[in-house]
């Protein structure tokens, strides 16, 4: 089993997809915001070190059509614009502004969200039917709960259509009262049918929701910041875990977070590649997995 070293630096990424037989990344843990709400989540990270304990500059802190060209350029093919609200009657208007941006994006992915609160099914349906392929949701900083029943006519929606959610339910960096796998064990039995992407392999509960990926078949896993220096600092990968990402490789897909990381991207690259499970490893989470949950028609 043949690992080709990472990229150290994001000018040697077109390279090293070119060494492992890519074009280019399917990366599906990407935000893009309105301007005015990811500055107050830039002003969030930039507090980091009191919340958290470790600073966490914002790597690629730039305008909208800068971030856009430096996406392309570290080989994203596609660009989601993932986005979570925090309290009630925020996702519709999140959802709007998601669809307008994948109008005027041509390599956009057309993402939405959603929250508990009444109609919450109504608004998931129409935002896939107006061609919604990515969903996220956030459980530690919108502060509800993955089985609140208020969710359950949203879930049956995107279970039927079978529309790919980035859900983050680890409790790293902090936990909050509604994260941890419990909650997505109980949605998962409610809705077995649901394509959940674990985001960040749910660090730090790593083991557990690579068990719920064993048991139900739509459970994936994304690699945001794991295996990274910075992430290793609070919640490292754990003993057997490595064996555990072979043999889910198939549902192993790449995220990362960008633009709000403390690191280059080519780091994350870096990353996943030491932690040698194989070239073909990491085409099909650098590329095929990704290509099939988004169901991409790309070369």
């Amino acid at each position: 089993m043949s690992t080709t070293p990472g990229p150290a630096t994001d000018e040697e990424i077109p390279a090293y997809l070119a060494a492992v037989g890519l074009t280019g990344l399917v990366d599906i843990h990407v935000h893009f915001l309105p301007e005015p709400m990811l500055r107050k989540v830039w002003a969030f990270f930039d507090e980091a070190d009191v919340r958290y304990g470790v600073p966490w500059p914002i790597t690629y802190r730039f305008d909208e059509p800068t971030r856009l060209r430096v996406a392309r350029r570290l080989g994203m093919r596609v660009i989601p614009a993932l986005t979570y609200p925090h309290k009630p009657g925020m996702a519709t208007w999140l959802n709007e502004w998601c669809r307008e941006f994948a109008d005027r994006v041509p390599d956009a992915v057309h993402c939405a969200t959603l929250y508990p609160e009444p109609g919450v099914g109504d608004y998931v349906a129409a935002a896939v039917t107006a061609g919604a392929r990515l969903f996220k949701v956030h459980l530690q900083v919108g502060e509800f709960a993955a089985d609140d029943a208020l969710l359950d006519p949203a879930w049956a929606v995107l279970a039927e259509h079978r529309v790919p959610v980035v859900l983050h339910g680890g409790s790293a960096p902090a936990p909050g009262r509604h994260t941890g796998p419990d909650g997505v064990g109980r949605l998962l039995g409610r809705h077995p049918g649901l394509v959940l992407v674990i985001a960040h392999l749910g660090m730090p509960e790593y083991h557990a929701f690579a068990d719920l990926a064993e048991r139900y078949p739509g459970v994936h896993l994304d690699t945001t910041m794991a295996g990274t220096d910075f992430a290793d600092r609070f919640a490292p990968l754990p003993a057997g875990y490595r064996q555990r990402l072979l043999a889910l490789g198939d549902r192993v897909v790449l995220g990362s977070d960008f633009p709000n990381i403390p690191y280059p991207y080519a780091h994350q690259l870096q990353a996943l590649a030491r932690l040698d499970l194989g070239d073909e490893w990491m085409r099909r989470v650098l590329w095929t997995n990704g290509t099939r949950l988004l169901r991409l028609e790309v070369d």
